[in-house]
């Protein structure tokens, strides 16, 4: 018994002695605890934190570019005031030993302000990973300061609106894996998950400086100069760039010369991007390309590029972009789908490919974004059949339809086929695409009805200028993303139910323009309060009716053209506190009654275009309503006033002295009316004026001779007035022939036959009094021309601008203003980047 005792007394000592061993042994194992922030870098992010201002409007839409849904502003700086250990601070890292501060990211944060020299951030210096990326520094300059953070690894300062040249010291900072320097200012569109770099002041780089980074960058895997100023470098500088690179990206740098062919042999080169830089040259490789490239952007340049070779040899490519790349009456080859088999985005558009597209595309499993637009292909879009995985490689006649096995890309988002000359219907799958997000149709010749769409990730629509008929379907009004909807210059016809159009939140472009659609009533609560629609365009259709009233609750309006309809109503001045107007189109309807409201103080602040010509208003035209209308005045040095004095309907001031104020003005067309009196000498004020047409009038007296210092004057008719004495003669005038002047048979001297007795020299007239008659003319105020203010017109029918008719010209500007999400989208396109 007590032998039993010994052993058991025995073994739990040896038990316990292993036990303590092996805690011991953890306890002298584990790592120490983490040390907290040190509190001198605690003080200097606080610094710099507040020496900025969070602002998320700067992202609020600007035009282009890439889908990044899951990134978009997160101001991680506000929380750095509410915990002691800046360690826990969101987008701060720290070494886990020493605490000092080791990486920092604020990207999208919505810093906003100018970033100096002597900022508290360049204090921070074991700083190894630093991302200020999209953000607004103001074009604040790159300090040289950047180059002193030694231990730096990865350095991101792109569209963050930066300006200046990049400073030299970077390129010494030789442990750097990631540089990322573009140019730009980024904006997020929150609705549809796009980031945009607008306008901007591009940063620069030497050839030193691109050198050293060469040379110097012995570990670099990631150098990204977008939209950085390169034009003093020369390509070859790109030569020594380290053999790890993995990415380079170079678009819109106004590179020039040759690329260095071998930089497409680079051993690990996964993405290559040199979009934009239209002076580029070179050739792709023609032999022997093997390479890891997935990503490869030649858009917009003029780098030599055999297709053929590329595709069978670039078997793992995901993405590639070659618009305008000049493949003028170029066929696309079947087999580039059967060697892409990996292939997610596709953009040959702008490259006049003819001939039928090769429809095995697809075939494309992975296949997300696919444009082909702006070419010359022609035929008929494919319908599907049958369950095979594999797309028939036979192509039938054009003048079929295409039938074609296999199944499409379910995947697909963006769908890019205008310009081109496609005709018949557009084929059931198009429909039934489940993820599409972007389909462009417009610009062809498809026919038939629209039906229904399945996919409610839609946001995009263009099926204009086609010869689509029937009803817009139902399911348009359940399309609840829908952000632009464009179905103009077709033949759809029936009744539009705009009051479904309240379902589409999102909706901030609607162009129904062009068709025979009715709507007889629109409801009052047609336009919700709240809705952000900013384009509106009806025009040429058949609705009647009243204006809806409930337009004054779109506060973000910019466009409204409900011109060519039957509208009955007057003047609808409740518009003219919509904010943000621009273009307001009411002609050739029945609108009647008197211009304008006397009471409102500052109508219609950014209106530029106005055109209510072909209405039967009538009353005195209201000069001083039009004198507020502060938008339309030059912006420019020039002084831009309006037409100071009343007019009436039948007694009016015809050509006021006042016009010769309009010191931009590049062309003036009074004719076809029944103007009266002298023409003013104040016309030679008008320094830029490029033509002058005041024919069909009754105007008398001479011409004054001051408009023979019109240098600018181009065209000139005075055709069908009552003129007398001699034509001017000096300048333009001695380039003018007889038809600027056939119908005034009292004019004489050159280039008409008949001649001046004795010569006269012309009298100057008088002008202080110019009463006449205008029974019920219309008239409207249009733009002049670019970057010159807004004039004043009065026109029977239309004035003419430099080319063509001012309608189509007022409706160009319209469209300019009302496109800039399809310019944003299109110049995006798949994925949606602009490579």
């Amino acid at each position: 018994m007590v032998w039993w005792f010994s052993w058991l007394c025995l073994l739990f000592f040896l038990f316990t002695s292993k036990l303590n061993c092996s805690l011991s042994s953890s306890n002298s194992s584990s790592p120490p605890s983490r040390h907290v922030c040190n509190s001198d870098e605690s003080s200097a992010l606080l610094q710099f934190k507040n020496s900025f201002q969070v602002n998320h409007s700067i992202y609020g839409g600007s035009e282009f570019v890439y889908p990044k849904k899951t990134d978009f502003f997160s101001p991680r700086t506000d929380s750095w005031a509410k915990y002691e250990d800046c360690c826990r601070w969101s987008g701060v890292t720290c070494e886990r030993v020493t605490g000092h501060v080791s990486g920092l990211n604020l990207r999208f944060s919505g810093l906003q302000g100018i970033l100096h020299s002597n900022s508290s951030l360049f204090s921070l210096g074991r700083l190894k990973m630093l991302d200020l990326s999209f953000n607004d520094f103001m074009g604040s300059a790159i300090s040289s300061k950047f180059g002193g953070f030694v231990s730096m690894t990865h350095l991101r300062l792109d569209y963050s609106n930066f300006t200046g040249k990049i400073p030299s010291k970077i390129s010494q900072l030789s442990k750097l894996v990631s540089l990322k320097l573009s140019s730009g200012l980024a904006s997020y569109e929150l609705s549809s998950g796009l980031v945009s770099y607008g306008p901007h002041e591009k940063t620069t780089i030497d050839p030193l400086t691109m050198k050293g980074i060469a040379q110097n960058l012995t570990s670099l895997r990631v150098l990204a100069l977008n939209s950085v100023d390169m034009s003093s470098v020369v390509p070859e500088s790109f030569l020594n760039l380290s053999s790890s690179l993995t990415s380079l990206l170079l678009f819109d740098c106004n590179l020039r010369g040759k690329f260095p062919g071998t930089l497409f042999h680079l051993p690990n080169l996964e993405k290559l991007y040199l979009y934009g830089n239209t002076n580029l040259t070179g050739y792709t490789p023609k032999s022997n390309w093997s390479s890891p490239l997935n990503y490869l952007g030649l858009s917009e340049t003029k780098i030599s590029i055999d297709l053929h070779f590329l595709t069978s040899s670039l078997k793992s490519l995901r993405a590639l972009y070659i618009r305008e790349c000049n493949f003028a009456g170029s066929r696309l080859h079947l087999e580039l789908s059967g060697n892409l088999t990996q292939l997610m985005w596709l953009d040959l558009s702008h490259n006049s490919f003819g001939g039928q597209i090769p429809w095995s595309l697809l075939n494309l499993e992975h296949l997300h974004h696919l444009d082909l637009s702006s070419n010359m292909f022609v035929g008929e879009l494919p319908e599907i059949h049958g369950n095979s995985t594999k797309a028939s490689s036979t192509l039938h006649d054009s003048s079929k339809k295409q039938l074609i096995g296999g199944s499409i890309p379910m995947g697909l988002t963006v769908l890019s086929l205008y310009n081109n000359s496609l005709s018949g219907t557009i084929p059931s799958w198009v429909y039934s695409l489940p993820s599409l997000e972007i389909l462009w149709l417009d610009n062809n010749e498809f026919t038939g009805n629209i039906n229904d769409f399945q996919s409610l990730s839609l946001w995009y629509l263009d099926l204009s200028n086609n010869k689509l008929h029937g009803m817009i379907p139902s399911s348009i009004y359940g399309l609840v993303k829908l952000e632009d909807l464009k179905i103009s210059s077709n033949n759809l016809s029936g009744v539009v139910k705009f009051e479904k159009f309240q379902n589409l939140q999102s909706l901030t472009s609607l162009d129904l323009s062009y068709n025979h659609l009715m709507d007889s009533s629109m409801i009052p609560s047609t336009f919700p309060k709240g809705n952000i629609l900013r384009n509106l365009d009806l025009h040429g259709n058949q609705l009647e009716g009243t204006l809806p009233q409930s337009l004054v609750n779109c506060r973000k309006m910019e466009v409204l053209d409900l011109g060519d309809n039957k509208l009955n109503d007057t003047f609808p001045n409740w518009l003219e506190s919509l904010p943000e107007l621009q273009v307001l189109i009411l002609r050739s309807n029945r609108l009647y009654g008197p211009i304008g409201s006397p009471k409102t103080r500052f109508p219609f602040q950014k209106l530029r275009i106005i055109d209510l010509s072909f209405n039967q208003f009538g009353g005195p035209l209201p000069t001083m309503y039009f004198q507020k209308l502060v938008a339309m005045k030059d912006v420019q040095d020039d002084e831009l006033k309006y037409m100071g004095e009343s007019y009436y309907q039948d007694t009016v001031t015809v050509i006021p002295a006042v016009i010769g104020e309009l010191k931009s003005l590049k062309g003036l067309n009074f004719s076809s009316n029944k103007l009266k009196g002298p023409i003013p000498s104040a016309f030679c004020n008008l320094t830029n004026l490029e033509w002058l047409d005041i024919s069909s009038n009754m105007l008398s007296g001479e011409i004054p001779t001051q408009l023979a210092d019109l240098t600018s004057l181009a065209k000139l008719n005075l055709s069908g007035n009552q003129l007398v004495g001699p034509i001017p003669s000096g300048n333009q005038f001695d380039t003018f022939e007889n038809d600027s002047y056939s119908g005034n048979w009292g004019l004489c001297g050159y280039p008409l036959s008949k001649t001046c007795i004795n010569d006269e020299a012309p009298q100057p007239p008088l002008f202080d009094k110019q009463d006449g008659d205008m029974n019920g003319f219309d008239w409207k105020i249009v733009w002049m021309g670019y970057g010159c203010g807004m004039v004043i017109g009065l026109s029977v029918g239309y004035i003419v601008l430099s080319i063509g008719k001012v309608d189509r010209e007022v409706r160009i500007m319209g469209r300019k203003i009302r496109s800039r999400m399809a310019k944003r989208a299109k110049k995006t396109s798949v994925g949606t980047r602009k490579w």
